[in-house]
């Protein structure tokens, strides 16, 4: 009977052992170097979304502010004998057109959706992130005030309470000034509303890109 070498056979279970712990290393180190740069690609395509939001909201500001100024104006105009009132009362037509934000959350939504937000692994980077897209669901809401006033009362003003051949004829054409007047002050009320929407939208995202681009500087 042919005598085991022991000793031989035990180095070649070791280099066995050991060949299989670097193979096991190497791919592990693969998976994350894969996970670390695709973490990377989708912090960077939020930052790019964030930032697109944020001018989005910047433009939203500036054009509220021109709003709420010109309603400020206009207001005191109604029910008086003012020369120039004809002239600032029909400003409110360029105000009636919807300031909308529609936020960029399609990457934020795949890394959901994926389960690749899961590849976050920093906490507070990771309760940042969410806490700021859950943010943008009340300032959506802020932002429908504008949209339902508009449904349901400029609309049905424009289309029962105006008379058009007067005023093509230079006259006012508002039948029910009054009204009319509710119905901005009701509109302005949901124009500043929605202008402190956007200054938290614009705040939130200002603090979320400095987190992430620190982060993305240590990756």
């Amino acid at each position: 009977m042919k005598k085991i070498n022991w000793q031989y056979a035990f180095g070649e279970v070791l280099i066995v052992i050991i060949g299989i712990s670097i193979a096991f290393s190497m791919n592990k180190c693969a998976e994350t170097s894969k996970d670390d740069k695709l973490k990377f690609q989708y912090l960077s395509s939020i930052k790019n979304d964030l930032e697109i939001d944020k001018t989005n909201l910047e433009t939203n500001s500036k054009e509220l502010d021109t709003k709420i100024g010109t309603l400020q104006k206009v207001m005191p105009l109604f029910n008086e004998t003012d020369p120039n009132k004809k002239k600032g009362i029909r400003q409110i037509f360029g105000i009636m057109q919807l300031t909308d934000f529609n936020p960029k959350d399609i990457t934020y939504q795949s890394m959901i959706n994926s389960g690749h937000f899961s590849l976050v692994n920093d906490f507070e980077l990771k309760t940042t992130i969410e806490t700021h897209y859950s943010d943008y669901k009340t300032i959506l809401k802020d932002y429908e005030r504008q949209e339902i006033i508009h449904k349901q009362y400029v609309g049905d003003y424009f289309i029962h309470n105006m008379d058009y051949d007067a005023m093509r004829q230079g006259g006012l054409g508002f039948k029910d000034e009054k009204l009319l007047k509710n119905i901005l002050q009701s509109m302005n009320g949901s124009l500043i509303l929605k202008k402190q929407a956007s200054e938290r939208g614009i705040k939130s995202c200002d603090s979320l890109i400095k987190v992430i681009s620190e982060k993305l500087n240590n990756l």
